[in-house]
């Protein structure tokens, strides 16, 4: 991407992303997400969302976000702490499109079910998300 490469910014934290969305909008997010993934530079956890490609990745970009929650919530950056849980509806929201798709596999239903599920505990309460996650784990999900 020409901005990337004329900035050269270590990594693209909110400014970079808005300024992005600015100059290429109309672009959906997804997409202008997947340009700067490709980029290769590392992405603060509200710009980056909650991905989804593994388990390893969900619980990743989860906790990441559960710290940004938390330290915004601590600091009052209420809106800061409105992005971050945004971010884990539009992904709650993607995975229970993809389990509800026509045609998916009841495997690929139970995987995306399950990480609905996660998020929807992340946003019922994030502070004890990271404890949970570790009892799910230990109770042998994911399988």
């Amino acid at each position: 991407m020409e901005y990337v490469a004329a900035r050269r910014p270590e990594r693209i934290a909110e400014a970079e992303w808005m300024e992005l969305r600015r100059k290429l909008a109309p672009v959906s997010e997804s997409y202008l997400r997947r340009l700067v993934r490709e980029c290769g530079l590392p992405m603060d956890p509200v710009v980056e969302g909650v991905r989804q490609e593994s388990f390893e990745e969900l619980e990743r970009t989860l906790l990441a976000l559960r710290v940004e929650y938390l330290i915004a919530v601590e600091e009052g950056a209420g809106e800061r702490a409105r992005r971050c849980r945004d971010a884990v509806i539009l992904g709650k929201d993607h995975a229970r499109l993809a389990a509800g798709r026509k045609g998916t596999s009841p495997e690929r239903r139970a995987i995306k079910e399950e990480m609905a599920g996660w998020m929807l505990l992340w946003l019922e309460n994030p502070e004890v998300f990271d404890r949970w996650l570790a009892l799910r784990k230990r109770a042998g999900y994911p399988a």
